[in-house]
């Protein structure tokens, strides 16, 4: 067995393991509130963060100004409860339009 199925192998283990845990434990374990507040702010500052990086970054460097705009246009327009396709399409929309101006 080489080095690369081992550690599938054992990403594979340990995947599993952490699926097994929260059924396991379910009801021998109470979380308390402010630990889950912070797991839930938690969550949202990865989100964001992904988001961020996944909007202005590109290939090392600024992404330019289309793609964090149209980024914005989805986040209102999913802030404002649009539909998941209007929100996909505006955000989509707003960055094709300033690339065609010439925005990049």
């Amino acid at each position: 067995m080489n080095a690369t199925v081992a550690a599938v192998l054992a990403l594979a283990v340990g995947t599993y393991a952490l699926r097994l845990v929260g059924p396991v434990l379910h009801g021998r374990v109470e979380i308390p509130a402010r630990v889950r507040e912070l797991a839930s702010a938690g969550a949202v500052v990865l989100l964001v963060a992904l988001l961020a990086t996944g909007a202005l970054n590109e290939d090392g460097g600024f992404a330019g100004w289309a793609r964090p705009a149209g980024v914005l246009m989805g986040g209102v327009l999913a802030w404002r409860r649009a539909p998941f396709a209007v929100v996909v399409l505006g955000a989509a929309g707003t960055t094709a339009l300033l690339r065609a101006a010439g925005v990049t």
